[in-house]
């Protein structure tokens, strides 16, 4: 795949370094927590499900947070969350393998991995509970959809726009993340998950990711019809356990 004329730069270096990146050899297998049934279970003790992301930093961030991940993903656990997602990629977002091992030896909720992952191999690199794909970025979806689901892990699939949406349902997606946020400028709009939600049919859990601050938009995303939320830079950026409860009580 080369879209390297449409992507933002920051983002063709991020695909760059993906590509780069051994894996072990080592297929990993995964007895998953499962984050579909988390959602579900936090809707109905009526609460917003919130995904919140362990994310030291990032081309859109300013600044650096180096808290311990485990004491941060605890935070976040007992502010509520009901999963935690943690960032692998280490050049752009500060992010690793071994954070995410950490956090997950450390809490008891499921752990998504946020990474660029482009082929099989590159599931290997750590055990999770769930992994995002994100459909522009991935060749054979339908393949690492089930590469996926073969090793244990339950695949978040990611799209901007209907057609990625109808891609990730053709690649049997049951899990699907609309994110605001537009890789070819770096640019949120929180009208995305708006205009692309509606065609989302019954049975999909979906997960409005990128561009959510605050309760406002909270409520805003859960009218346009999504299930739960990924929030990263609003919870980082100050009391992580303070800001995830307000958010899974809005």
């Amino acid at each position: 795949m080369d879209e390297t004329t449409t992507l933002a730069p920051a983002v063709q270096s991020i695909l760059r370094a993906a590509d780069r990146r051994e894996s072990p050899g080592i297929r990993v297998s995964v007895d998953a927590r499962s984050l579909t049934d988390a959602i579900a279970a936090t809707v109905a003790a009526g609460r917003t499900p919130v995904i919140a992301e362990i994310k030291p930093t990032s081309p859109t961030t300013d600044g650096t947070r180096d808290d311990d991940p485990v004491a941060l993903a605890q935070a976040m656990v007992a502010g509520g969350a009901t999963a935690i997602s943690v960032l692998t990629e280490p050049e752009h977002f500060g992010g690793s393998t071994e954070a995410l091992t950490a956090v997950r030896e450390a809490i008891d909720v499921p752990v998504l991995r946020k990474d660029f992952v482009r082929a099989e191999a590159h599931l290997d690199a750590v055990a999770a509970d769930a992994v995002l794909l994100i459909a522009r970025f991935v060749d054979d979806l339908a393949g690492l959809v089930a590469a996926a689901r073969d090793r244990g892990m339950e695949p978040l699939v990611e799209v901007h726009s209907r057609s990625e949406l109808e891609s990730a349902l053709d690649a049997g997606a049951t899990l699907v993340g609309i994110n605001n946020r537009d890789l070819a400028r770096l640019e949120v709009d929180l009208g995305t998950v708006e205009a692309v939600a509606p065609a989302v049919p019954d049975g999909v859990t979906l997960v409005a990711e990128s561009g959510i601050g605050g309760p406002e938009d909270v409520r805003r995303m859960k009218t346009a019809g999504a299930d739960a939320m990924l929030v990263g830079s609003a919870i980082m950026a100050g009391d992580v356990r303070a800001t995830t409860r307000e958010l899974v009580r809005a």
